[in-house]
């Protein structure tokens, strides 16, 4: 069996993800890591920027509200993201779909305790949301609602005790038809690049394949990217069951391989490591997809750095990279400065590659305060 140590990962890391080289475009960069976590809008321009020759906000708005060759979709673990066009099937079939069927479920079970909302009340409020969408074309959720009275319904979170509150459906029920593939956040939100207001389209048809046949499909792209991972790595990554996680493994010919915290995988017709591209530094964002990649992160992350970078949800934040490793913490004060800490000592070169990557990451941001949805303890210190 061959053996490929932590270096080895950190190196294979940084050469296919391009961090070490960088994409000559977006489509490039996000298939570099399969797809871009997107639930928070800034991420995307964020992952983007750090794997892009050229960062900035225009190729990236380009691609995803001109060309549309990327989709902005609820994919694995319930996690939104932003994927290529020619992926969609594929995260739809192999995760989303099954998802779907659950959140339906809690839906009708959460609508039916909350008002007089039953399973025909929601179709017939879904279809007259797709009837709105085919008459407007684009639209967000305040438009939504003028257009549908279905959705200026609330409903009511365990009432009659004291933590009893309202909220509309609106929200609960776009979102699982985004799930089930019916409607897209395809338009450009209102406000500014950093706005999560986006506008809702219908998706239109979507070519059909069998779940294993995804799943397989999607194993493979996260080996691509992220390989040699462990089972359990990929389970987490995708929130498959075991039994699927494994079919899925062996569907692909994965070629198993010894790492230091035990058996990995491989694509088959993998035949060595790719060439190292010398040391390189990165700052990504929160939830980017790297720190997020894989469920053992020993290799590359020191666990007592862990407390500062993640929050209680084991959501990671922004994370300053030297050579393969998580090296620091970075943030944007409210004046917009680029802010950032090193949890050691890494040497002149690497303090030298940091400083020049923040001043990059600085210049193409113009001033635009950058603040997580999920805020880390480190974050809130340096922006303190």
């Amino acid at each position: 069996m061959e053996r490929i140590t932590a270096r080895q990962r950190r190196e294979r890391l940084g050469a296919r993800q391009a961090l070490a080289r960088k994409a000559a475009g977006v489509e490039e960069a996000v298939a570099s890591v399969v797809a871009l976590h997107a639930t928070d809008p800034a991420t995307v321009f964020l992952s983007a920027g750090a794997r892009l020759a050229l960062p900035g906000v225009e190729a990236v708005e380009k691609a995803l509200y001109a060309d549309r060759t990327l989709v902005r979709m609820t994919g694995m673990r319930r996690t939104v993201f932003v994927v290529p066009r020619e992926l969609v099937p594929v995260v739809h079939h192999s995760s989303t779909a099954a998802i779907a069927v659950r959140e339906r479920r809690q839906l009708v079970k959460h609508f039916a305790e909350g008002g007089p909302f039953d399973e025909a009340w929601i179709a017939a409020a879904e279809a007259a949301v797709v009837a709105a969408l085919g008459e407007l074309g684009e639209a967000d959720a305040a438009e939504l609602r003028e257009a549908v009275p279905y959705l200026r319904e609330q409903i009511v979170y365990a009432p009659g005790t004291s933590s009893e509150t309202r909220t509309g459906v609106a929200s609960r029920l776009l979102t699982l038809m985004a799930m089930d593939g019916v409607v897209v956040r395809r338009g450009r939100p209102a406000g500014s690049w950093i706005s999560g207001r986006h506008r809702w389209a219908l998706a239109g048809a979507m070519a059909e394949m069998p779940v294993a046949e995804a799943q397989a499909a999607l194993a493979e792209r996260w080996l691509r990217a992220f390989g040699p991972g462990t089972e359990a790595d990929l389970r987490w990554w995708t929130g498959w069951t075991l039994g699927d996680t494994r079919r899925a493994l062996k569907a692909v010919g994965a070629a198993e391989v010894a790492l230091d915290e035990g058996a990995g995988y491989v694509l088959p017709e993998e035949d060595g490591l790719p060439d190292a591209a010398g040391p390189w530094a990165a700052f990504l964002p929160a939830l980017d997809p790297t720190p997020m990649g894989w469920q053992g992160r020993d290799w590359y992350l020191a666990p007592e750095h862990r407390p500062l970078l993640f929050d209680r949800s084991g959501n990671v934040g922004p994370t300053v990279w030297w050579d393969g490793r998580v090296a620091g913490g970075w943030a944007t004060r409210a004046d917009g400065e680029v802010v950032w800490r090193l949890l050691g000592d890494v040497g002149a070169e690497a303090r030298a590659a940091v400083e020049a990557e923040a001043a990059g990451l600085a210049a193409w941001l113009g001033g635009v305060r950058i603040t997580p949805r999920f805020r880390t303890p480190l974050e809130r210190e340096l922006t303190a």
